[in-house]
């Protein structure tokens, strides 16, 4: 078994990964640890993800109270939406946070990332939603992300960011960095003229391969989360609709975005790549 040291090494690489992939800037981000049912280990607040050595984390309990700290070290004020995916998620040893730049953008738009486009993120992620906006540091957050909880491994935190989980601290990472490489993939290929997306078929076949490999996680491929019961990863947006308050648990349909008329398909890729073009520009302090 790893000692409480060795976590903490790796809460520091992870960290500096995190900061090298400029994933985060200044003193963003944070992550966390599940080391028993009652004690995580998290990054502290108001400190650089890539300058940490192991004195710097801390240890609290299953409500974020602190039960290590070193002096001058406290807590991530987030650490309130890392405990709520703990406690609806048995299954996650780890929680990671970041401002990645594409995912953070299309966070920032208004966009989920649900469409079909290349094998890994289909199979790994599904699509990843985006979780309704809430102050920094409040239960807004925690509150607005549960409903997404029992469906997802990965998702976009509106105006703020992305939170990934998983079964432990690399897997949580990994995922941090395949939301961060779709979201890239996707406004690049917008970029393009617009990505190919997978038909009905080849997305059926991907569900099933995921399915084979036995792959630990949530993943939407069983049911539909959207009220119209489409493809999760075809919904046009509605996985962040107003009326997207529950899930139904519908089987899929597998209907294909390419239906869509053409005129309309081609507007709205014009508009969403001004749309992200903007943000990202916007992120990246041009003008």
């Amino acid at each position: 078994m790893v000692n409480e040291y060795e976590i903490k090494k790796q809460i520091c690489d992870i960290g500096r990964r995190i900061y090298n992939r400029n994933m985060v800037a200044a003193n963003d981000g944070n992550i966390s640890v599940k080391l028993n049912d009652n004690e995580f280990l998290c990054t502290p607040t108001g400190v650089s993800k890539g300058f940490m050595t192991p004195e710097f984390i801390c240890k609290v309990d299953a409500k974020g109270n602190v039960l290590q700290a070193n002096p001058g070290f406290k807590p991530s004020s987030e650490i309130k939406m890392h405990m709520r995916v703990y406690e609806k998620r048995p299954d996650v040893g780890s929680v990671v946070h970041a401002h990645p730049i594409y995912a953070t953008s299309f966070a920032i738009a208004g966009i989920p990332l649900t469409q079909p486009i290349m094998p890994e993120a289909v199979i790994a992620l599904g699509c990843v939603p985006i979780a309704e906006y809430g102050t920094p540091s409040t239960m807004e957050i925690p509150d607005n992300l549960e409903k997404y909880l029992p469906y997802f491994d990965a998702v976009l935190l509106e105006n703020h960011g992305a939170l990934t989980w998983s079964t432990d601290l690399n897997a949580a990472y990994m995922k941090m960095e395949s939301v961060e490489f779709y979201a890239q993939l996707l406004y690049q290929s917008k970029l393009l003229g617009g990505p190919k997306e997978f038909d009905k078929e080849n997305i059926k076949k991907l569900y099933e391969i995921r399915r084979k490999f036995g792959m630990p996680g949530k993943h939407p491929a069983n049911l539909c989360q959207n009220k119209d019961g489409l493809n999760c990863h075809n919904c046009g947006g509605a996985c962040h609709n107003e009326d997207y308050k529950q899930f139904p648990g519908y089987q899929y349909d597998f209907v294909g975005g390419s239906d869509a008329p053409a005129a309309d398909t081609a507007n709205a890729d014009a508009e969403l790549v001004a749309k992200i073009t903007k943000q990202v520009m916007a992120q990246l302090g041009l003008k």
